[in-house]
């Protein structure tokens, strides 16, 4: 399939941050509860909603864009724009947080809720993970409970407009509980899985689950 791409060439981004997760850069030690403190250990608020890519930009139209759902499930999906919007929508508000330190509160999201792809693909009973493929050949897991968080979308909107190419669109996953590299642009596919497949960040020294409240930026934490 076409979603199995090669990774991109590094940029000096993608050089940084390997280096800051070889030097465990930004960790502070400290651990906190979101239900006790809104903004995770080590992170600073912004107005802005930074650009953080692998040096690629995508230019995928909604007219060209598709979805496919494949691998440990009953319903295996390849949806075209218009078949993925004619899906159930909803629209949440939630918090971003970038493990590159920066959170940004109250974003306004629309689009397909996790759980009700979920309920129109059917994972198999041995179906544990997920892996996201985004157009740029970014890859990222997830365990399957992370993906079907209550506030998890597949998002095509953001703040009342159709969210823009920078940022991921036509359409990006958003897993707010998760640092923000867990929450892939440019969605192509969405694989099921029995066992675990560690991304891009995940095999460069980043976290395999990436909790802010945990501060797992890396690895070894």
């Amino acid at each position: 399939m076409d979603n199995e791409n090669e990774p991109p060439p590094e940029s000096k981004l993608t050089r940084s941050k390997a280096r800051w997760a070889r030097e465990g850069k930004f960790l502070t030690g400290k651990i906190s509860r979101p239900e006790e403190m809104r903004l995770p250990p080590g992170q600073h608020l912004t107005r802005d909603w930074p650009t953080l890519d692998l040096g690629l930009t995508p230019n995928i139209s909604r007219e060209r864009w598709r979805l496919d759902v494949y691998g440990a499930v009953e319903h295996p999906i390849f949806w075209d724009f218009a078949q993925f919007t004619a899906q159930p929508q909803s629209k949440f508000v939630s918090d971003i947080h970038c493990v590159t330190t920066w959170s940004r509160y109250d974003n306004q999201w629309e689009g397909l809720a996790t759980r009700d792809l979920l309920e129109a693909c059917r994972p198999r009973q041995e179906a544990r993970f997920v892996v996201l493929h985004s157009h740029d050949g970014y890859t990222t897991n997830l365990p399957l409970e992370d993906f079907a968080a209550e506030d998890a979308l597949l998002a095509h909107g953001w703040s009342g407009a159709p969210l823009e190419q920078e940022h991921g669109g036509p359409v990006r996953l958003v897993v707010p509980h998760l640092y923000f590299w867990k929450s892939a642009k440019w969605l192509q596919s969405i694989e099921f899985l029995e066992h675990d497949a560690p991304g891009y960040w995940e095999v460069r020294g980043y976290h395999n689950r990436g909790d802010p409240w945990l501060e797992q930026r890396y690895s070894s934490d």
